[in-house]
């Protein structure tokens, strides 16, 4: 893996490598002013699920991504939501996510420090992205039921959105979307989220083997006849979805007893 000078090396055959490599992307992200401190944090918490995960995307996982892309290659106008942690993480995956799917790309951010909305911009145009939603403040307008700053969205992307993706999201803000009528797709690690519990279709799996999975799905399906994709949808459970992920971590513990 490749390494910058605030980046050690890391050797190759190291148990925990992808994890390690993947913190330091984080954290040149926080110098790059992409990711806050506090998106560590929510990496950290994020890892903690994983491992209870058994660090695998599960079948329950699997059914969840080709459902999630059968909703949004159905939608008339779905958006990605993209904070600083999928910028960091996955930069050319989630632009080759929103070009295979036709889905938009819009930033969206709790914390808006100076600067970091340009950083995020500018890592998702060097990997390809040339339509982003969510630059421009004085056109922008606010979601109901909601006070933190992630209220504040485009209103040609999530406002007008019928099916929203949203990675790596905070339970108030997906309710909110939800609340107004939107279908919303998550992507979280912990299953017993508000984020995940509310959600119409909850893919519990790490987004860095999440997306590019998802890619390739969205490039099978493109190919299917249109019911075939509805099929696909509607035939998703979500609730028995999200208790196949709990059971495989209740089987994951008990296999370590």
């Amino acid at each position: 893996m490749s390494n910058n000078k605030n980046n050690p090396t890391i050797p190759e055959d190291h148990p925990r490598a992808q994890s390690l490599h993947y913190r330091h992307v984080l954290v040149d992200g926080m110098e790059k002013k992409i990711v806050t401190p506090s998106g560590l944090c929510a990496h950290g918490r994020g890892e903690a699920y994983d491992y209870i995960l058994g660090e695998t995307t599960t079948d329950a996982a699997e059914n969840a991504m080709e459902a999630a892309v059968a909703m949004i290659l159905s939608a008339k106008h779905p958006v990605i939501s993209v904070n600083g942690n999928v910028a960091a993480l996955i930069p050319k995956e989630i632009v080759d996510f929103s070009n295979e799917t036709g889905a938009l790309l819009e930033i969206n951010l709790f914390y808006q420090a100076p600067g970091r909305l340009n950083a995020i911009e500018q890592i998702l145009r060097d990997n390809g992205a040339d339509k982003i939603l969510g630059l421009n403040e004085k056109v922008s307008v606010k979601l109901n039921n909601l006070s933190s700053n992630r209220r504040i969205v485009d209103p040609d992307g999530i406002f007008s959105a019928d099916v929203v993706l949203i990675p790596l999201e905070d339970g108030d803000r997906a309710e909110a979307l939800i609340e107004s009528g939107k279908k919303v797709i998550a992507i979280d690690l912990n299953p017993l989220s508000r984020t995940a519990q509310k959600s119409h279709i909850t893919i519990v799996d790490n987004l860095i083997r999440c997306i590019p999975k998802m890619v390739n799905i969205a490039r099978s399906m493109k190919k299917m006849k249109a019911e075939k994709i509805k099929g696909i949808k509607n035939n998703f459970n979500q609730k028995k979805n999200l208790d196949q992920s709990l059971i495989h971590m209740i089987q994951y513990l008990q296999s370590k007893i």
